[in-house]
């Protein structure tokens, strides 16, 4: 373990003792959020990104070690592992290296080189390499020679690294039409900006090199990733070693020369390819990563959106031929009543939309009004704004991104197995304006409509990253316990699908749990899985308020210690701020509990179970702009950003077609990221800097336009 946490250190630029503790943690089943949450004296405070990071990392070293067994039993079985080259193997930092080091004796089909071995040729490859050329050798001996050498060439680990880095200097990003594919197809219009292409690899953005790479797949593009010119890489294998075919004369020229063309040959028939493959990989790897990490932050957002609360709530679901689908649910989501109006069939069909919405939200005492945001949205809203209702209700625009994958999900199915696909997206809408967490983690990531190539990146990153952001979210929020569903359960740190469904089953034969301690009752949660899921859960009803709170139930006996000290118990101790400010915490540093866990005490017991998300504001559309056609140029609209990517943020300004912002329109200054200016879902204003209705585009901007920094 030593070993790796010495890497990890150095790789990450983390003390080596914290990485210890952060790998103890990890393998003994912690964890990430817990680690970061309630272990900071053991891993010095470092953050959920940085224990990410080690595991992560640690994971790669265990598949390295897997893999460089895998590799010595190989060529030990062949009889070739001499001890030179096991030392190699063992010291192979990457994978990369290690893969070069096996490539000589790896299982290989029939090449040009071995039926050329085959033929008795060997000696005079050696010939040639020592710089002697027999005499009387034909030219199908001699290209039989020069096939091995090339192979030779190809599986030298110095060779290969040579053109990696003239790889890593020179190569430039190409794009062409795909032979045979004409440029009246219709689909190279989709690509038109990319059929010649050409820039530095090395500078290359995610999203450009994910659409190269997509216009290849549809079979529209050709992309190439390679130096201009091969003399740069050749001359480097010239100048390698035993390659080397300078300063040769007299006799040895003859077999210089034909030194040079296995050169040659090793580097486009077998090099090249070879590398460029993998160089391939290697941007491909970059964007996936900087495609997921953008999807990951934007899903973070999403998921921590301001909540609006339990309030009564009236959902619709609308649509113009099949009509809007309503539903009424109470302030916990649950539903009461559902029905369809049709609003856009006739004048009198409006009119009755209208008073049955109004007899609604006076029947049900609706408090909100959430109106899905796809077709028919804004004509729905319309509608809504001309009912008159005995008393104050907001009405607000949310996204339907996901609804209808939720609505014929199995989860779904089990919510409301007696009800369509069209109710089912309806409630969604609503609870996902009451509280957008609980609601969205029922949904897979990938439907909710905030990536970028989401299609195209590694699926397996993508779900692992993706899983982290929701689990990351889930627990910085909490839970409650006799609330909670499932799904939501499942990304409580230490629970998982299987717990989950156990608490679900325990709690609906046993009713609400009275306290944390009550989860021992729950058969199959151990101690284990207690310790990692507790402090993350809330029990708004026990009589214990620490339950109420993030404080750890392993820190209770700690905290009734605090109260006693100052004269008072607990409950009177979080209610009291005088009481709390003569609590001295460095009384009560421990060699396992140290300032910053006392302090996070202190500021749970300030406000306990304190919700880390924004306030809900309510936000309206422009009544004036319900159609593209009504956008114009110079127009400074409400909008409210729909997603990030890493070339501008997208804004719906309520005409169903999202507006961009490009990077270059979003400040004064050059924006690297756009997510450094703008956040999901903020409400901001924007200028129209173009409209373009043949191809549904809108251009806008966040230059010389007031807006609240993010």
């Amino acid at each position: 373990m030593s070993n790796y946490a010495t890497y990890i250190a150095n790789r990450l630029n983390i003390n080596q003792r914290q990485v210890e503790r952060t790998v103890e943690l990890l393998e003994s089943g912690a964890t990430v959020p817990f680690i970061a949450r309630y272990r900071k004296e053991a891993t010095g405070s470092l953050n959920e990104v940085q224990i990410a990071a080690i595991r992560d990392l640690l994971l790669k070293l265990k598949e390295l070690d897997k893999r460089r067994e895998a590799v010595l039993s190989s060529i030990e079985e062949q009889g070739k592992l001499t001890p030179e080259l096991r030392a190699q193997i063992e010291a192979a930092a990457t994978m990369t290296d290690l893969e070069d080091l096996y490539l000589p004796y790896r299982p290989k089909r029939r090449t040009r080189a071995t039926i050329a071995i085959e033929k008795g040729l060997e000696p005079l490859a050696d010939s040639i390499m020592r710089g002697v050329m027999p005499a009387g050798a034909g030219d199908d001996d001699l290209q039989g020679a020069r096939d091995i050498i090339a192979e030779r060439i190809s599986e030298d680990a110095t060779v290969r690294n040579r053109v990696r880095n003239v790889f890593r200097r020179r190569a430039m990003l190409t794009s062409a039409l795909a032979r045979g594919v004409k440029e009246e197809d219709e689909r190279v219009a989709k690509f038109e900006s990319w059929t010649d292409w050409k820039e530095p690899a090395a500078k290359a953005p995610s999203h450009r090199i994910l659409a190269l790479f997509r216009g290849e797949e549809a079979g529209v593009l050709k992309v190439h990733v390679k130096p201009d010119s091969d003399d740069e890489a050749i001359a480097s294998i010239e100048g390698s070693g035993q390659w080397a075919v300078g300063g040769l004369r007299g006799q040895a020229l003859p077999a210089q020369r034909q030194l040079q063309l296995a050169v040659a040959d090793s580097y486009k028939r077998l090099i090249e390819p070879s590398i460029e493959n993998e160089y391939r990989n290697l941007l491909k790897e970059r964007a996936d990563r900087e495609a997921i990490r953008v999807f990951a932050e934007n899903l973070r957002q999403l998921l921590l959106a301001a909540p609006m609360g339990q309030k009564r709530t009236l959902a619709i679901d609308p649509g113009f031929r099949t009509g809007c689908k309503v539903v009424c649910l109470d302030a916990q989501g649950q539903l009461l009543h559902n029905e369809t109006i049709y609003p856009f069939t006739s004048v009198r069909e409006e009119r009755a939309a209208v008073n049955k919405l109004e007899a609604l939200v006076e029947a049900f005492q609706i408090e909100a009004i959430a109106i899905g945001n796809g077709t028919a949205g804004r004509e729905t809203e319309e509608v809504v704004q001309r009912c008159r209702f005995k008393n104050k209700v907001i009405a607000v625009s949310v996204s339907e991104a996901g609804a209808s994958v939720y609505s014929a999900s199995d989860v779904a199915r089990r919510e409301f197995p007696d009800y369509d696909v069209t109710v089912r997206g309806a409630v969604s809408i609503g609870r996902r304006l009451m509280d957008p967490l609980s609601e969205l983690v029922k949904i897979d990531p990938k439907s909710i409509g905030v990536g970028q190539y989401q299609h195209d990146v590694d699926q397996r990153l993508l779900a692992e990253s993706l899983s982290d952001t929701v689990v990351s979210c889930v627990n910085s929020v909490g839970v409650e316990l006799n609330t909670a569903s499932r799904e939501l359960l499942s990304y409580v740190s230490g629970i998982g699908p299987a717990l989950a469904d156990k608490i679900v089953a325990h709690r609906n034969k046993n009713g609400a749990f009275a306290s944390r301690e009550a989860l021992h009752e729950v058969k199959g949660l151990g101690d284990k899985a207690f310790e990692q899921c507790a402090g993350f859960l809330r029990v708004r009803e026990s009589q214990n308020p620490l339950d109420r709170s993030a404080v750890h139930p392993e820190r209770y006996a700690l905290v009734a210690k605090m109260a006693a000290s100052v004269g008072t118990d607990v409950q009177t101790l979080m209610k009291d701020k005088e009481l709390r400010s003569q609590i001295k915490l460095q009384d009560y540093v421990s060699a396992d509990c140290g300032l910053p866990t006392l302090q996070d005490i202190m500021k749970e017991l300030e406000k306990p179970g304190l919700d880390p998300r924004a306030r809900f504001e309510v936000f309206e559309f422009d009544k004036n702009v319900t159609r593209i056609e009504d956008v114009k140029e110079g127009m400074v609209l409400p909008g409210i950003v729909t997603n990030i990517t890493a070339f501008g943020a997208f804004v719906d300004i309520g005409v169903h077609q999202d507006g961009l912002v490009h990077v270059s329109q979003m400040a004064d200054r050059r924006v690297n990221d756009p997510g450094e200016v703008v956040h999901l879902h903020q409400h901001l204003k924007v200028r129209v800097i173009e409209v373009d209705l043949r191809r549904h585009r809108i251009s806008l901007s966040l230059k010389n336009v007031e807006n609240q920094k993010k």
